[in-house]
């Protein structure tokens, strides 16, 4: 049965690829609303544009009057819930954003989606659901050992992780005080094709592609958990679907790699696909900088409820997705040429202690 989705945050990386699943893989109807900060980009859904179960609409989340009018024109079935501040780095220089949109944006959406779902009819009302997507960020760190699951303890460290666990923390206690039916997916460091050249592999890609310094920070040793952006979209629509209100689902493609590991394994993929010609392997453009302010050490998802409940499994090894991901710069270099002669030339961010 189709239903009616409306994706928060549909034009950001995550957003638009969850949009474009939506819309090429399912009968369902989507309407974006994104407020086109620096990193919503419309041409990153123009594969679905001109489809009629498509719609797009420019609009800030904490708009109370605006977001109501659009629960009561689409009239939502689910509502999937991505617009946020995202970049570790840039909360750091400057945490107001991610305050407004992370915390109040989040209060705001919940009680405009509140008072819809209270106007339901009995069936659409039993049906309807709120789907917050946050990250792994908000349960901190962990030592050589151990996987994030599902009951781990919130300890936020950064600005950015900090007003995601304060909006995780809002939708459920939506739920608990006001019924409202939620649930919430916490996933790891995502990657693929449509990712702002800000986060460590497309820079990494990008600057390699342009024969600049690969910056690393502090040893290289950090050590992420990464999942393919089309992998997550996936999930994110299974747990929409099947998942259970009021639960948490934590999604993670078990690929840890240090970042080390990981622009090594970019540059040996540039040496095949882009090489460099006299000025040799890409490797000798690494180049280790200052650690950035309280950088967690490893992050790394058990996505086991997810996968012995719902059946949903990454489809991509690291290797196979690096490689759809660089292959897709190489292809697309307009995309990424507008931003970085634009709104962002591969400066670092994040260096106020």
């Amino acid at each position: 049965m189709s239903k009616r989705f409306l994706v928060t945050g549909g034009a950001g990386f995550i957003g638009s690829a969850l949009v474009r699943r939506l819309v090429q893989h399912t009968d369902h109807h989507v309407l974006v609303v994104d407020k086109l900060t620096y990193a919503g980009n419309l041409e990153s859904l123009a594969a679905v544009a001109n489809d009629p179960r498509y719609g797009f609409v420019r609009a800030d989340i904490i708009d109370r009057a605006k977001m109501r009018d659009l629960f009561v024109r689409f009239q939502p079935d689910i509502v999937m819930h991505l617009a946020a501040e995202s970049h570790v780095d840039r909360s750091i220089d400057d945490a107001a954003a991610f305050i407004n949109t992370n915390i109040i944006g989040t209060y705001s959406l919940l009680e405009t989606a509140l008072d819809y779902w209270r106007e339901l009819p009995g069936g659409r009302r039993d049906a309807f659901r709120f789907h917050h997507v946050s990250t792994d960020e908000v349960f901190g760190a962990l030592g050589s050992s151990g996987r994030f699951t599902e009951s781990s303890p919130y300890a936020p460290r950064s600005p950015y992780s900090a007003s995601k666990a304060a909006a995780d923390h809002l939708v459920r206690s939506w739920h608990h005080s006001y019924g409202l039916p939620v649930l919430i997916t916490n996933s790891s460091n995502n990657y693929g094709p449509y990712h702002f050249p800000e986060k460590l592999i497309p820079l990494m890609i990008i600057n390699g592609l342009e024969g600049a310094q690969l910056p690393l920070y502090g040893d290289g040793s950090h050590v992420r958990d990464w999942l393919y952006v089309d992998d997550h979209a996936r999930a994110l629509v299974v747990a929409a679907l099947q998942g259970q209100v009021g639960e948490t689902y934590c999604i993670g493609g078990q690929c840890e790699r240090s970042n080390l590991d990981v622009v090594k394994a970019i540059c040996v993929l540039l040496d095949e696909l882009a090489p460099n010609g006299e000025a040799g392997r890409h490797e000798k453009l690494i180049a280790f900088v200052a650690d950035r302010p309280g950088h967690d050490r490893r992050y790394s998802i058990d996505p086991a409820r997810i996968s012995t409940e719902l059946g949903w499994r990454p489809r991509e090894t690291f290797d196979s997705g690096l490689r759809k991901t660089v292959e897709w710069y190489l292809a697309n270099r307009p995309w990424w040429q507008r931003i970085r002669t634009g709104i962002y030339s591969g400066q670092r961010l994040g260096v106020l202690a």
